[in-house]
């Protein structure tokens, strides 16, 4: 078994995901794969299990019921990689966004550079955004200023969601006290992280827009973020207090 998994979280991706498995499948770091699937009526979790069957041992499905939102989807990975014996776990996307070449990177920033947790940032030298539309890239971007403003974690891309975490990262938080299902529940994890003495550690990655399906994303999961950076703050301050 690897020391590393990778979790995707799935729902309606069926133009994307033998694809993305087949690549994440020829590294030499023998990635093992995890795809929390909510109940796709398109065909994906069929998909997958057409996959598992080329790749035994290697790649692995949970199906959920419905449509429970990103952050239940990561809790319940991460949940499932800590019964095992996983060092690493890779949360991405399913829809090349995130380039899977960079797995590579992440992991071993991990591994052999000390980070606890290695974030694929976008911001980190500039803004590496290809073909989202300008009024998200402003979104995207000044969110993660104000988390900055907010939370005074140094990270340039706080609300991504191409990361590695350490084991004992995971272990050392607390899952099912994370409150935030959509946007916010990148911001909630690395904050946790934070404010344990983690070091967190951002790479430069390339975000390409998807080019196939369609994306989640709507303006509900950017208010959560607002309102919910503020709730993490306040609540860390009375902790203290």
């Amino acid at each position: 078994m690897s020391d590393v998994l990778v979790i995707i979280p799935t729902y309606n991706e069926i133009e994307n995901i033998s694809n993305i498995l087949e690549t994440v499948m020829k590294y030499p770091d023998n990635f093992d794969v995890l795809v929390i699937d909510d109940n796709s009526p398109d065909g994906t979790a069929a998909a997958v299990e057409k996959m598992m069957e080329s790749y035994p041992g290697r790649i692995f499905i949970e199906k959920r019921e419905g449509k429970l939102g990103l952050g239940t989807a990561y809790i319940h990975g991460f949940k499932w990689a800590l019964k095992r014996d996983y060092g690493y776990v890779i949360e991405m996307d399913a829809d090349f966004s995130h380039n899977p070449d960079d797995l590579t990177r992440l992991y071993h920033n991990c591994k052999d550079n000390g980070a606890d947790v290695t974030i694929g940032s976008r911001y980190i030298t500039g803004v590496n955004v290809v073909n989202w539309p300008m009024g998200r890239v402003l979104m995207s971007y000044f969110a993660s200023a104000y988390v900055r403003f907010v939370t005074r974690m140094k990270l340039r891309d706080a609300t991504a969601g191409f990361v590695c975490y350490r084991r004992r990262v995971l272990e050392a938080i607390n899952l099912d006290k994370i409150e935030f299902k959509g946007y916010a529940f990148q911001i909630e994890m690395k904050f946790k992280a934070y404010t344990k003495g983690f070091k967190i550690v951002e790479l430069p990655i390339i975000f390409i827009n998807r080019r196939l399906g369609t994306s989640k994303m709507n303006g509900s999961i950017f208010g959560e973020a607002v309102f919910g950076v503020m709730k993490l703050k306040f609540d860390s301050i009375f902790r203290k207090s």
